[in-house]
């Protein structure tokens, strides 16, 4: 019986007999690991990606370079916030919470990158991918807390900078990293396909139940991000409205800041949904048998987004700003009163 077959060597079909079908079969089993068949798996093994002549997977490399600049961004947003004495308001809190969290996805990214070509262990592999479920649930959480607390420094102007403020903003902290712990922990604690391969997903060890519990998670979460935000841009452009009849008419200026608010909730949501929606569709359509090229194209994106954050809600900050140019040049001298502004400024 003839076979046609593709020669990774020579990158072309090539017919052959059964013996040697035999013979090259025996001669790539010795290459690769022993496993299920079945078994679909996010990440190659160093032992069958040399036997495909390429010693690191090229998707592993870009998730681990996306990593390294997650981890540098964000390390130097937490170290601003945490040696700054002035930047202690609620807004500048929930920052830090997000840039911790994106820092630790960062930090995931790059760990499970060297233990993967390290060591082949079921353990590392479990603590690993939960940390990056834990890291990258705390970012998106983080960002929904953001959203809540600039809309309530709309709503609440008034109140806004009081002590209430500040304990709803340590509750949400302990809410977002308290939930985030815990679906982290799941695969660690039990709650894994590696003894049930059949319920794996496409983000092996999780199983299709918790993949789907995940990508669930982040549609309630972009759905209040809408909520809110739409919210928020009446408030905004009631606002105007109100300061146009005083004023008794339009001027550009505000016309222009009004535009500007609204351009910059709508990237803000167009960045969320654009790195997150096709992975956390693809969690919820794809399978374990699909190609793992999928799963690489749409978590990639994903990543970027914690990569992105930092420009958004930190680098764009006048006192972030400004206590970078201290940080790095030492002598820029602020004259003028310090008064911390409230997200609605930003």
């Amino acid at each position: 019986m003839v076979l046609n077959m593709w020669d990774f060597e020579t990158g072309q079909r090539r017919d052959m007999e059964d013996g040697d079908l035999v013979n090259d079969t025996v001669e790539l089993s010795s290459l690769l690991p022993l496993g299920d068949g079945n078994e679909s798996q996010l990440f190659f093994s160093a032992a069958s990606a040399s036997a495909l002549d390429f010693p690191v997977n090229p998707w592993d490399i870009m998730l681990c370079l996306s990593g390294t600049v997650i981890a540098c961004e964000n390390a130097l947003v937490v170290a601003i916030i945490v040696y700054t004495p002035t930047l202690r308001a609620p807004m500048f809190v929930l920052i830090g919470s997000l840039a911790t969290a994106d820092l630790l996805a960062g930090v995931g990214l790059i760990l499970n990158f060297a233990f993967q070509y390290l060591t082949s262990s079921d353990t590392v592999n479990l603590v690993t991918v939960g940390f990056l479920v834990a890291s990258f649930t705390a970012s998106v959480s983080s960002l929904l807390a953001i959203t809540v607390d600039r809309y309530f420094s709309l709503y609440n102007a008034l109140t806004y900078f009081s002590e209430k403020t500040l304990h709803c903003v340590h509750l949400m902290m302990v809410g977002t990293w308290g939930v985030s712990l815990c679906l982290g922990l799941l695969p660690v604690l039990g709650w894994n396909c590696l003894e049930e391969p059949s319920t794996c997903s496409i983000v092996r060890p999780l199983t299709r139940m918790h993949v789907t519990v995940l990508a669930a998670s982040f549609f309630v979460v972009f759905g209040l991000m809408l909520c809110l935000y739409f919210k928020i841009c009446k408030i905004v452009c009631r606002h105007a409205h109100q300061i146009a009849l005083q004023q008794h008419f339009f001027s550009t200026s505000h016309l222009v800041a009004t535009k500007k608010g609204v351009s910059t909730l709508a990237i803000i949501l167009g960045t969320f949904g654009a790195s997150w929606l096709p992975f956390a569709v693809y969690c919820l359509v794809g399978r374990q048998e699909y190609p793992e090229v999928y799963t690489y194209a749409t978590l990639l994106p994903a990543t970027y987004n914690s990569m992105i954050n930092p420009i958004i809600y930190a680098y764009r900050n006048t006192d972030i700003q400004r206590a970078l140019s201290v940080l790095f040049y030492g002598c820029f001298q602020v004259n003028a009163s310090y008064r911390s502004r409230s997200p609605s400024e930003v």
